[in-house]
């Protein structure tokens, strides 16, 4: 007859473990004898190296005790279940190793393969890696919302950054990000960065071009807004800019009007916009 912890040790568990598969039942608690003790026979111990055997192969502790009960025409049918499941469970986790693989990528992380080339040029052309910081997270938002949408409009995003005016926007952005500078050359990267945002917008709005697909969406507008100005508080400054220069908005651009006699401004009707 042997003690809990012989019966433990013959068959390769804690005894922790083997008071567990008494509490829930899988394995029968023997009777003390007269000094106190539980002392388990030979069964017990064929009956721990079962369990012992099928809970290292994956089978949960629930299913156990119907297993170790099942003629050998319902144990295979259980087998197959639990070998479904297991199988079901690797691919799981085979997907989840691919996306850790992306997260050590950083770039990769949640965008397609045109949008990690958009980043890299950013940083040809000389962007700070706090801005293309935002722009990653800008372009996971956009993702998110549109995932069949977007490696389509990504020509049309690499073919901007061959404008001067916009690849001088980046860097004066990148400037503001990284500068230690006093408040007066802030505020001048600032004016510049204004200068150069109602230029485009001007030119955009003349040409019909000004917003894309994202602008009609209230919501993705609020959030993609909402996280440039979360990201740098500077960011508000720069909008209050952009208004003085006649503009509001940042990932919907809108022209105001003329100031009326009460120095109100209201908002000139946006034209119609491409997809980009």
């Amino acid at each position: 007859m042997l003690t809990i912890g012989q019966l433990a040790a013959y068959a390769g568990v804690t005894v922790r473990a083997v008071r567990h598969y008494h509490q829930i039942g899988l394995l029968p608690e023997p009777s003390r004898d007269a000094s106190g003790y539980r002392r388990y026979g030979a069964m017990a111990v064929v009956s721990l190296v079962k369990i012992r055997t099928l809970a290292n192969a994956g089978v949960p502790l629930s299913e156990i005790g119907h297993m170790l009960e099942a003629d050998e025409s319902t144990f295979a049918e259980a087998v197959q279940r639990i070998d479904d499941h297991l199988r079901d469970e690797i691919e799981r986790l085979e997907a989840s190793r691919k996306q850790i693989t992306q997260l050590a990528a950083g770039d990769s992380l949640a965008l397609p393969p045109e949008v990690i080339s958009y980043l890299d040029r950013l940083r040809e052309i000389g962007a700070s890696e706090r801005v293309v910081q935002g722009e990653r997270d800008g372009w996971i938002l956009v993702a998110a919302r549109w995932p069949d949408g977007v490696s389509e409009v990504m020509a049309s995003k690499h073919a901007q950054l061959d404008d001067p005016q916009l690849v001088r926007l980046y860097r004066v952005l990148s400037e503001l990000g990284d500068s230690d500078a006093g408040d007066d050359e802030l505020l001048e990267l600032l004016e510049e960065a204004a200068d150069l945002m109602a230029g485009m917008a001007e030119q955009a709005y003349a040409a019909g071009e000004l917003n894309g697909e994202v602008a009609h969406d209230d919501l993705a507008v609020d959030v993609l807004d909402a996280i440039v100005v979360e990201s740098d508080p500077r960011a508000q400054r720069l909008l209050d800019l952009l208004r003085d220069r006649g503009w509001v908005g940042w990932t919907r651009l809108e022209r105001l009007a003329e100031p009326t006699p009460t120095g109100s401004q209201t908002r000139a009707p946006s034209r119609p916009a491409d997809r980009r």
